[in-house]
């Protein structure tokens, strides 16, 4: 185990070295520039977008445009929200949670751009279901059949073996028995009969769930981590300042340890923040291709509102209440185990079990939202008769994954999340003109028919 670890290692720190940091990063960085800091200036259309009630019924797709959003943060919110949070600064120290916020910052204009592609490319398979996604619009866009072929290879196996199922399941085992004694095999069977009972019924049953469960756990958790910051309001301020200047100045809060550099503080917290929002890695775009709309600029915005609300804003309560409490630095705890003794130490012995539940919450949903990815990645591969081997071959990893070590989960997650992100971020660059000139054509139309509505409104009326 132990020679397969290091192996693992070295493996993960080669593929998240240096050179994939610089094109995740600089791949947000230059559509950030080329659509003019869209994350800001339209965030706020974007959010009344997500509210707005959903006209477009009689529009192609599967589900709704909320749906759509909602299965894609099924998939975003999960166990990255509570247990990478607390790996990312256990292993990078509080400034690690400041390269996490600069990675969605630049992420939310990535999340736009492959969503808004996912839906401009995407075909109906053999069953009439939408199939999009970097694997359609690799090959129908850049004309890449090889890159798309690697994105769906990578796809299907960090729904098996990375972000799908292992870390879910063995993140739900251990915050399950720590907090309520549950033993490992018990755990195991009630999530693969429920996994088995929702995703055999495909996106729209899995869509249903998550229109109803993921913003009663965001809701839930944001309303907790609240609650402990409200109990501990005098340490935030000092808490926050931590995160800025060991992002910088990893001294400020290990004292020197050795070995321990900002490029370290960077990958930890940057690979960390992909594993929860996903950016870049080109998941989301699979569920937004299967959203009712007629715009794939509007679905485009709605879908970057969920790297902010995922990283921006949950990620952010999980790392600030593990910073403010101090349990960061303390070797003997890792995981969902930090992040129950913050909650415990915040707000006292109602902590673990609000973990606990949020935990189960998240994993959950996000086990469901990577089935579907997993599918999609399988359907474009090897058609609709790979489907049912597909699922039965999931819910069967979702069986065994409490049974797995932790370390190793959490590599293998790391290593197929950052060979999944390559093909994707290439065919970002590569089809960054075609985002830019949808977006102005899109905002070219809106403001001349607010100008019609404008002039008519200014004519006389008739008599």
């Amino acid at each position: 185990m132990t020679d397969l670890t290091v192996l693992l290692q070295s493996i993960n720190a080669f593929v998240w070295g240096p050179p994939l940091l610089a094109l995740l990063v600089g791949t947000g960085i230059y559509l950030t520039l080329r659509l003019g800091i869209m994350q800001i200036r339209r965030l706020p259309m974007a959010l009344s977008l997500v509210f707005s009630r959903d006209k477009g019924h009689q529009n192609e797709g599967d589900v709704s445009p909320f749906a759509a959003l909602c299965t894609a943060l099924s998939a975003t919110i999960g166990t990255g929200n509570i247990v990478g949070v607390a790996t990312a600064i256990a292993a990078g120290g509080p400034g690690a949670l400041f390269w996490m916020w600069i990675a969605a910052f630049f992420g939310m204009a990535t999340k736009y751009s492959e969503c808004l592609l996912a839906v401009k490319y995407r075909v109906k398979d053999a069953n009439g279901q939408m199939t999009g996604g970097p694997m359609v619009y690799l090959e129908r866009g850049l004309g890449s059949r090889l890159l798309a072929r690697m994105f769906a290879l990578f796809g299907i196996l960090v729904a098996f073996f990375g972000i799908g199922t292992f870390a879910q399941v063995n993140a739900i085992k251990d915050a399950a028995q720590l907090t309520f004694g549950i033993p490992s095999w018990g755990t195991a069977a009630v999530l693969t009969a429920l996994v088995t009972m929702v995703t055999l019924g495909g996106i729209r049953s899995i869509a249903r769930v998550a229109e109803r469960v993921v913003p009663f756990m965001a809701a839930f958790y944001l309303g907790a981590s609240l609650i402990v910051l409200m109990l501990n309001l005098g340490q935030v301020p000092a808490a926050v300042s931590l995160i800025v200047e060991s992002a910088f100045n990893p001294s400020a809060a290990f004292g020197g340890a050795a070995g321990m550099s900002v490029l370290m503080v960077m990958r930890s917290g940057i690979a960390r923040g992909v594993f929860s929002n996903e950016s870049g890695l080109g998941s989301a775009p699979i569920a937004a291709a299967a959203a009712r709309t007629d715009s794939c600029v509007r679905q485009g915005l709605i879908a970057m509102t969920g790297t902010f609300f995922d990283t921006i804003v949950i990620c952010s309560m999980t790392g600030i209440v593990l910073v403010m409490t101090g349990v960061w630095n303390d070797g003997a705890l890792a995981g969902a185990a930090m992040t129950n003794t913050a909650f415990a130490l915040g707000m006292g012995g109602m902590g673990p079990q609000v973990v606990t539940v949020g935990l189960m919450f998240f994993a959950f949903t996000t086990i469901l939202g990577w089935n579907y990815y997993g599918e999609r990645c399988t359907t474009y591969l090897f058609g609709v008769k790979g489907i049912l081997p597909y699922r039965l071959i999931y819910i069967g990893l979702v069986a065994i994954g409490a049974f797995v070590h932790l370390d190793l989960i959490w590599l293998l997650a790391d290593i197929v999340n950052g060979l999944m992100a390559v093909p994707n971020l290439i065919g970002l660059l590569g089809l960054s003109g075609v985002v830019v000139a949808e977006t102005r054509a899109y905002f070219a139309a809106r403001e001349a028919e607010r100008t019609a509505e404008a002039d008519s409104a200014a004519l006389p009326q008739e008599r």
